[in-house]
């Protein structure tokens, strides 16, 4: 597992190295060879301290062996989170996609590849305010009562500053930074080598221009700010006064394309809370983040496929704020109801219903040749929380899951090399691991197939929270 996971974040290192476009300025190929040639030294380290580990381990006992292959889990997620977290953009990004799900490494990877989800170096005041000046025509000062010139936050592709309105309103602006959508496009211009090598530790049967095509389209849609903003104000007026999900609306008068101010959300971030909270708090946070997720996926047929822990704000009320839209996937008419039959076919322990199911929606081929309880024993594993009445996620079972998934050596090798992802299941696959990862580290308890139909089947509320979300809604459709 240790070897695997690293192994697919080294692929998605590698393949970020990024082409660009065939005319360039001096500048931009100077930046992108500066951004390849630091991927590819990363890489090549990798590669060595791999083989000697290889050496090594050839005349070592399966003791000294196992610490071996921790060493070097250790030593490579190390490595790797100081190369990207001095690198913003899609490298950066795609870092961590992989790092908030990497729970069955060993703690001191886990804890360096944890830098990649907190905040990275901000850039100047300077060059923030030039940002703001060239999307919305003024100065910060002549826009907002006050402004903050160091930023709250610092990611991959933009940094959030506070800010006070003329009208007394606390806001958030989020400021693109300059040059990242180069830098972002170069990556994506070398897509199909990053995802073509992240199927070698993974999907041998996988499509990868498929692949390739859903997440370029959703990453690059991250750099126009006047989508996200589009999205965030259509979750916030979708959860306006819900119980407790928040969802901070848009300031459209000062927002554009490189540029996104919304309400200022207070509230305690993933790590404090994580640090703080009682189990039974953790249990609602988790049962919010889980309901949030279902409702938007099978209710509301658009969702956020980035379920980041910098993504929420937690607050003493049992209420969860929902930060950063710019990652978000809406069903096309019928594209969800290929999936459908697949996870009705598994809920219902159909090992039969659930193979043919899963070849009708594209995942394995007709002539797989493979018997379908060895099928389903595999496809149902990230699932089996909703076989059980109630369920604790943990890290533990999280890690296991993952590693029954993408293990090409162990059991299921055989049959994972003749598996295909949809394009449709891209985002939705990161959104399942991503909770899954999210509930794990919460210990989260609950009756998650019984809340599933409540999305899923309109069925009957079987929580608290449940039976509150159902009021509220009823007097939506009532007022």
């Amino acid at each position: 597992m240790r070897k695997r996971v690293l192994g697919a974040l080294a692929a998605v290192v590698v393949g970020s190295g990024g082409a660009a476009a065939a005319v360039l300025s001096d500048q931009d190929r100077r930046h992108r060879l500066d951004r390849q040639a630091r991927v590819w030294r990363l890489t090549a380290r990798r590669s060595l301290h791999y083989m000697r580990m290889r050496v090594k381990g050839r005349a070592a006992t399966e003791e000294e062996r196992a610490k071996l292959e921790q060493q070097f889990a250790i030593r490579t997620a190390e490595d790797v989170a100081e190369v990207l977290g001095g690198m913003k953009g899609a490298i950066m990004k795609a870092g961590q996609m992989l790092s908030f799900i990497a729970d069955g490494l060993p703690p001191e990877a886990q804890a360096a590849l944890a830098t990649l989800q907190a905040d990275v170096p901000p850039m100047a005041p300077s060059l923030a305010e030039g940002v703001i000046r060239d999307e919305l025509g003024a100065d910060p000062s002549r826009l907002f009562l006050d402004w903050e010139p160091v930023p709250v936050a610092a990611a991959s592709i933009g940094q959030v500053h506070k800010a006070v309105m003329p009208d007394g309103r606390l806001v958030a602006v989020k400021v693109q930074y300059p040059g990242v959508d180069k830098a972002i496009k170069s990556d994506l211009d070398n897509a199909e080598l990053l995802y073509g090598l992240f199927a070698q530790f993974a999907l041998k049967n996988l499509d990868v221009k498929a692949l390739v095509d859903e997440l370029r389209a959703r990453m690059a849609d991250e750099l126009d700010y006047r989508l996200e903003a589009r999205f965030q104000a259509e979750f916030a007026e979708r959860y306006d006064g819900h119980p407790f999900i928040h969802v901070p609306k848009v300031v459209p008068e000062r927002s554009a394309r490189r540029v996104l101010t919304t309400e200022w959300a207070d509230g305690k971030r993933w790590d404090d809370f994580l640090a703080g909270a009682d189990q039974a708090a953790k249990d609602r946070a988790g049962e919010v983040l889980f309901r949030f997720a279902q409702g938007s996926i099978h209710r509301h047929g658009v969702f956020n496929g980035d379920p980041h822990p910098g993504n929420y704000r937690f607050h003493d009320d049992g209420r969860v704020t929902f930060l950063d839209f710019g990652l978000v996937k809406r069903w096309s008419p019928g594209e969800f109801d290929a999936l459908t039959p697949v996870l009705d076919a598994i809920l219902d322990a159909d090992a039969v219903r659930a193979v043919a199911a899963a070849v009708d929606a594209g995942f394995l081929p007709a002539g797989h040749g493979f018997d379908p309880a060895f099928v389903f024993d595999y496809i149902r594993g990230p699932y089996e929380p909703f076989e059980h009445e109630s369920f604790t996620y943990t890290r533990g079972w999280v890690a296991h899951a993952l590693q029954k998934v993408i293990d090409i050596q162990g059991h299921y090798g055989d049959l994972i090399k003749q598996l295909n992802m949809p394009t449709s299941y891209v985002i939705l696959d990161r959104v399942v691991w991503g909770v899954s990862a999210l509930l794990g580290r919460l210990r989260a308890t609950n009756e998650w197939r019984g809340i599933l139909q409540e999305y899923r089947k309109d069925a009957a509320p079987v929580t608290e929270l449940g039976r509150i979300d159902a009021e509220w809604r009823a007097s939506r459709q009532t007022a």
